[in-house]
């Protein structure tokens, strides 16, 4: 069983997020009025995921944020944004959120998002004297458009981001959290060719389009390809689907306030904020994603 709390102190929220979360009966779904509650509640009975909004009267979505980042680094947080907060949850996002959903979007995306977090969390276990000591390592794989094996492959990524050490443990979730975002793009928008467009319109109707055409050519023939290269100084990750490509010069910037509600800008922002280098190729069907040892930034 998974725990989350939700910490919100608009008791009118509460619920509405507690009953969406609720659905999935493998969530064990605990909630706080305000951030000094959360900590408190964290601090007697450890939790597996923080949801917060942002603005609160006592401590701040963004100071929950930062003491959560101190003091349980193996801790996800994602922040809940409404009208007005965008600058803040940048701000959050940079200072260790592992993700974030538009208020006005609860119902289409709270749970995804959630998933998407727990997906990338897994255990850590200490390798710093056998990580120092990676020379290069570089591995290959193939997948089929199958969210199971998607999640799979960025759990097993993340592994191997923790044995060559390149991150501490918050940013090894975030950067699970980008290669998900960047899988499922080459899944859904690359080989599948469902426009995020249809998600903002009709959630339901995009994902029934997706595992449609998940058996149909020419789309179930198209393979995923994910290359991951580790070395002392960097994690770079090559995803590249099989789909007709897109211009990467109409990708919305995700930094702007008015794109961060929409599906697509919401996982283009994620990716852009988790990782030091994203580049996409001229044909818009690959994208190459770096994550620096934080020792070599200066120098990368």
């Amino acid at each position: 069983m998974t725990s989350i709390l939700v910490v919100d102190d608009s008791s009118t929220d509460r619920r509405l997020v507690c009953g969406l979360l609720k659905a999935n009966t493998q969530w064990i779904v605990s909630e706080a009025s305000s951030g000094s509650e959360a900590l408190q509640m964290i601090a007697l009975n450890p939790v597996d995921v923080v949801l917060t909004d942002l603005a609160m009267p006592d401590i701040s979505g963004l100071e929950l944020v930062t003491t959560l980042r101190r003091d349980c680094p193996r801790l996800p947080v994602v922040i809940m944004t409404g009208v007005g907060t965008d600058e803040i949850a940048v701000m959050a996002l940079k200072l260790g959120a592992s993700s974030y959903v538009p208020k006005c979007r609860l119902a289409q995306d709270l749970t995804d998002a959630i998933q998407g977090v727990l997906d990338a969390v897994r255990d850590d276990t200490t390798r710093e004297r056998l990580s120092q000591r990676i020379v290069h390592h570089k591995i290959e794989f193939c997948i089929e458009n199958d969210p199971e094996l998607i999640a799979s492959l960025v759990q097993y990524l993340q592994e191997e981001t923790a044995r060559s050490g390149i991150c501490e443990a918050a940013d090894r979730i975030r950067v699970g959290v980008a290669l998900q975002e960047a899988m499922t793009n080459a899944c859904y928008h690359g080989n599948l060719e469902v426009s995020s467009s249809l998600r903002e319109i009709d959630h339901r109707q995009f994902y029934e389009l997706a595992r449609s055409r998940m058996s149909i050519s020419p789309y179930q023939e198209r393979r995923i390809h994910v290359a991951a290269e580790f070395s002392p100084a960097a994690a770079c990750f090559v995803i590249r689907d099989e789909g007709p490509g897109f211009d990467p010069g109409t990708i919305p910037d995700p930094t702007v306030p008015e794109n961060l509600e929409k599906p697509c800008g919401r996982g283009l922002l994620l990716i852009q904020m988790f990782m030091d280098e994203v580049e996409y190729s001229k044909q818009g069907n690959q994208v190459v994603l770096k994550k620096y040892r934080r020792e070599h930034l200066g120098n990368s």
